[in-house]
């Protein structure tokens, strides 16, 4: 089971900020806390790290890290807008490319060029304000269970189309774009495959060969999926290109496998915050979260890929989880452009 949760997308639509939210943001009061300013890092519920990592940087810096998770990718860049003139916290992190057009537009974030940007996040910038450091990559892809296939002696299937082939008929479970964001990286990779017109033919066939959507990424995966601990009926799933990594079996060998033709690229971001009122400190954060320290713990903790280069992967990711060479992509404008719309046009092609 793979230990990264789904992330659901809650839309554009308006979310209630606590009244205390203030009191959340990285300002210290107190005698210690003058001695040891605490940073707060706000961030999505799937952040993980390890203590003595976070321990380490604290040392280093003189910097106390206080994590605030926020929710999903969509929640929580929907709070950093809401918040953007009193913010939450001092620095973010989690506002993937499905949704930085959006914080970036808002002037959430202000301009900050980390010395370790040059490591490898700057192939992935998306703002020539540097307003964005990338801080991992995790790309969606179509996974299979290939006893499944084997079993049945049916050939596995490889492409898009081959989800819509008569005798892969009721065998895919997919999640909604409206709610879990695998689903609208999905549904992206799907318009920058078959066009702005030609993926609502795509997903017609898709609906006529018995797509089963999901709500979120844990119901389609561990209870739908065939190839998880679940032991569901479908032995086609869209997940992670990672997720093979932790479906390895006791012949050190993954059970499952992920389609590298299917692939949509996230990419997870960090920024200082606009009106933080501390900014040297929120700097030092995006710094270590691009640190050599930071970045080789990722992989294992967060089953994402480190952005920064040479960063050692855990055993057998070469194998069972490779980094796609050649993912389905979508400016950042566009996709900002265009998001609402296809989401609502999906809604209405398959009746949810």
């Amino acid at each position: 089971m793979i230990p990264r949760t789904a992330r659901t997308v809650l839309g554009l639509a308006t979310v209630t900020v606590l009244a205390s939210a203030c009191s959340l943001s990285g300002g210290s009061s107190g005698g210690d806390a003058q001695q040891t300013p605490t940073v707060t890092l706000v961030t999505h519920d799937s952040f993980v790290a390890p203590q003595d990592v976070l321990d380490a940087f604290q040392r280093q810096s003189g910097i106390k890290l206080k994590i605030l998770k926020s929710g999903d990718a969509g929640e929580l860049t929907n709070k950093l807008v809401l918040t953007k003139a009193n913010p939450i916290g001092d620095v973010a992190f989690g506002v993937d490319n499905t949704f930085a057009s959006r914080a970036l537009n808002e002037g959430v974030f202000q301009a900050y060029t980390s010395p370790e940007a040059d490591r490898g996040p700057q192939r992935y910038s998306v703002d020539p304000q540097h307003r964005l450091s990338a801080v991992d990559v995790g790309d969606v892809c179509v996974n299979i269970d290939p006893a499944y296939f084997a079993s049945k002696h049916l050939p596995e299937p490889k492409t898009y189309d081959d989800l819509a082939d008569p005798k892969y008929k009721d065998l895919t479970v997919a999640e909604s774009p409206a709610t879990a964001s695998p689903g609208l990286a999905f549904l992206l990779g799907t318009v920058a495959k078959y066009g702005e017109q030609g993926w609502h033919d795509y997903w017609a066939k898709l609906k006529a060969n018995g797509v089963k959507v999901d709500s979120g990424w844990e119901e389609a995966y561990t209870k739908d999926f065939s190839g998880s601990s679940g032991k569901g009926p479908r032995p086609i799933v869209v997940s992670y290109a990672s997720s093979p990594a932790a479906e390895i079996g006791d012949d050190g060998k993954p059970r499952t496998k992920a389609l590298l033709d299917t692939c949509f690229r996230q990419i997870e971001y960090a920024g200082v915050l606009a009106n933080t009122k501390q900014v040297p400190q929120a700097q030092k954060v995006v710094d270590f979260l691009l640190s050599q320290q930071f970045q080789s713990t990722v992989a294992a903790n967060m089953y994402v890929y480190p952005a920064r280069e040479g960063v050692d992967l855990p055993a057998g990711w070469a194998a069972a989880a490779p980094l796609p060479q050649d993912p389905a992509t979508l400016p950042a404008d566009q996709i900002q452009a265009g998001r609402e719309k296809w989401i609502g046009e999906w809604r209405s092609l398959m009746g949810a």
